[in-house]
């Protein structure tokens, strides 16, 4: 490869760590939207797509992703979420779900891996076997799996509303049990958080300071 093409792949390479490291930077908690702001369905399929590529436990892929946005549904998040505001004036919330680990459904989904021929048959079984021993009959440890898997899916979905310029909010701030019970979750899903989506208004405080590295990290 001839240097000035290698030029332009180092390019490249750099703009998509500085949009990266962009939209961590300058992404904050968000209670303040535009309600008059609307998001495409497109958009919201997208911001999902890219959630989805966040890792999980053997590829289970245990979550799901409920996108908030007509009034009808808006006015139930809101009752089942302390009435507030935010979740009204939002383009969208997302519940996001956990799910219990089932040993099963790998079968399906390390199916396209095996197929792809990058993932032996036999790694397939140890898998399915090896989640079979580490979750069932086991449900904290079931239960902190859900959490885990919707947490990764929930900050990978929050940087990518980032990198197209939306304002996001994490909300923990909800009745699960009612927002199980309104929006049809199944005895196999948690709700784990809500976020909100939209286009920030006047009034929401920056990013706020974080501790020191010094406080948080350790070399061994």
């Amino acid at each position: 490869m001839e240097r000035a093409s290698v030029n332009i792949l180092m390019e490249a390479k750099d703009d998509r760590l500085r949009m990266f490291v962009d939209a961590i930077e300058k992404r904050f908690s968000t209670n303040f939207y535009d309600p008059s702001f609307a998001l495409p369905d497109s958009v919201l399929i997208e911001l999902v797509r890219l959630a989805t590529l966040a890792p999980t436990a053997f590829n289970f892929q245990n979550w799901r992703f409920i996108a908030v946005r007509t009034q009808e549904a808006k006015k139930k998040l809101w009752e089942a979420s302390g009435r507030q505001p935010k979740v009204l004036e939002a383009a969208a919330t997302f519940i996001i779900c956990g799910q219990l680990p089932d040993h099963s459904v790998l079968v399906e989904r390390l199916r396209p891996s095996v197929q792809a021929g990058f993932m032996p048959a036999s790694t397939w079984t140890q898998w399915v076997q090896g989640a079979d021993a580490l979750y069932t009959g086991r449900p904290q440890m079931q239960r902190d799996e859900a959490v885990r898997s919707a947490t990764l899916g929930a900050a990978t979905l929050m940087f990518a509303a980032a990198a197209h310029n939306l304002a996001t909010g994490a909300m923990v701030g909800f009745d699960p049990d009612a927002v199980a019970q309104v929006f049809g979750l199944g005895p196999n899903e948690v709700p784990v958080l809500l976020l909100t989506i939209g286009a920030p208004a006047p009034g929401n405080w920056p990013q706020k300071p974080r501790r020191p590295l010094r406080e948080v990290l350790e070399f061994v």
